[in-house]
C-alpha cells in the first residue's frame, strides 16, 4: 500500500479527505434545494438529513431504534431525538414499543413516509448524477469502486 501525502508536500485543501467533505457537503446542499422546491416535498419541508434517515428505515430494513440510527449514521441521542420528533411531526415516521420489552421503541416509516420515499430517492438520485456528469459511466463505477474500497479498511 502507498502513502501519497508526506508531510512536506501535504496541502490539506488539496486532500482526498477534504475533497470527498467538500463533495458531500455540496450534495447535501443541492439535495435539500430540491427537496425544498419539488411540488409534491416541499410541503413536507424534508431536508437531506431527513432523507438518510427515511434511507435507513424504508429502504435499510423498516424498523430501527433510535440507537440503532444513531451508530448507522454517527449522530449522538439528542441529534437523533430531535431529528426523529420532526419526521414524526410531518407524519413520514411513528414511534412503536416493543410488545416483548416495552422498554425499547422502534421507529418504522408511516404509510406517508412509504409513499414520498421513492420520490425522495427519485430527486438523490438527480443529484448524484448531476454530480457525475463530468465522468463517462467506467469512471464514475471505479470511483464508487474505490470509495467502498476505502470503507473496507476501516469496518
Amino acid at each position: 500500500m502507498a502513502n501519497i501525502y508526506d508531510v512536506l508536500s501535504y496541502r490539506p485543501t488539496e486532500s482526498i479527505g477534504y475533497l470527498m467533505t467538500r463533495v458531500k457537503v455540496e450534495m447535501l446542499a443541492a439535495l435539500d434545494r430540491e427537496l425544498a422546491v419539488d411540488p409534491h416535498l416541499s410541503s413536507l419541508g424534508v431536508t437531506s438529513a431527513q432523507f438518510i434517515v427515511m434511507v435507513r428505515l424504508v429502504g435499510g430494513g423498516n424498523r430501527k431504534s433510535a440507537s440503532d440510527l444513531c451508530k448507522e449514521l454517527s449522530y449522538d441521542a439528542g441529534a437523533m431525538t430531535r431529528m426523529i420528533d420532526r419526521l414524526e411531526k410531518k407524519g413520514l415516521v411513528r414511534r412503536m414499543r416493543c410488545m416483548k420489552d416495552r422498554r425499547l421503541i422502534y421507529l418504522e416509516a408511516t404509510d406517508e413516509g412509504r409513499a414520498a420515499y421513492p420520490r425522495m430517492l427519485e430527486i438523490s438520485v438527480a443529484v448524484q448524477n448531476r454530480f457525475l456528469q463530468g465522468l463517462e459511466r467506467p469512471e464514475a463505477e471505479k470511483l464508487k469502486e474505490y470509495l467502498t474500497r476505502m470503507l473496507q479498511q476501516v469496518g
